[in-house]
């Protein structure tokens, strides 16, 4: 007998929404950063990255088509690889807490150790992507 919780588990619905909600961080990020360009040359500018207007598209794309392949569940593997690469190159150059002072080394380590929380469900997301697959779901 299947209980209400394998049900729930292996329906398309949950899936979907358990996608929109480990895209929506990324996808708002690369909006925000292709409405307010400025801004987001302000934030390359702010971490050291020159040219920043390249590297702010660069961004926004990685943002964008990453949470594009988590979305449409197609590519998700390189969808969540390219978003891990970003995660961990934003630990590296901005959220150096090995190298910063108090208080702000203390806060970029809870972002840094964040961001490797995300990681690990981007890569939980890929499994579960690619066993869906071959389950036929």
């Amino acid at each position: 007998m299947r209980s209400w919780i394998d049900t729930a588990l292996e329906s398309q619905l949950l899936w979907l929404a358990a996608r929109i909600l480990l895209a929506v961080v990324f996808a708002a990020s690369g909006l925000a950063k292709a409405l307010n360009f400025a801004g987001g040359v302000g934030e390359m500018r702010a971490a050291g990255l020159e040219p920043a207007w390249a590297f702010n598209v660069a961004t926004i794309f990685v943002l964008l088509a990453g949470s594009l392949l988590l979305l449409v569940d197609r590519a998700v593997w390189l969808g969540a690889g390219a978003l891990s690469v970003f995660l961990l190159l934003t630990i590296a150059i901005v959220h150096r807490f090995w190298s910063l002072p108090e208080p702000r080394a203390t806060l970029s380590l809870y972002f840094a150790l964040e961001h490797v929380s995300i990681i690990g469900g981007l890569l939980a997301a890929a499994i579960a992507s690619h066993l869906r697959r071959q389950l036929g779901g």
